[in-house]
């Protein structure tokens, strides 16, 4: 006999009730849900599509530019590796943007969709 089938002591069952598919249908179809993915895309995409153009322009650079980016700066400091180190200080950045963004705008929708979801089960 399975131990995680038992009931709690007391004989009453704790958890959350689970929301039925009809009603995750529901939510995916509402304009509440609409906004929220909006949300999430109006931020997402476009730095995405920035991230993969630095990066590109970056890889490009490498390949076709050498000159330019064998251009010492400083010591032994070129512009290969400003724009190399400069890749891991962007991501870095995009993912603290994102962390603010989501505590701000997308965790108190979502929690508002998962509370009514809960409450409705």
């Amino acid at each position: 006999m399975a131990t995680d089938a038992l009931p709690p002591p007391g004989g009453t069952d704790t958890s959350p009730a689970q929301p039925t598919t009809e009603s995750f249908v529901e939510v995916q179809e509402s304009a509440e849900f609409g906004e929220l993915r909006r949300t999430y895309r109006s931020f997402a995409f476009p730095l995405t599509v920035a991230f993969i153009a630095w990066y590109l322009l970056y890889v490009l650079l490498s390949n076709y530019a050498g000159g330019f980016m064998g251009t010492k700066l400083f010591g032994n400091i070129n512009v290969a590796l400003v724009f190399g180190l400069a890749q891991f200080a962007t991501t870095f950045l995009i993912a603290w943007l994102y962390s603010r963004h989501a505590a701000a705008k997308l965790d108190p929708k979502a929690a508002a969709i998962k509370s009514r979801m809960e409450a409705d089960a």
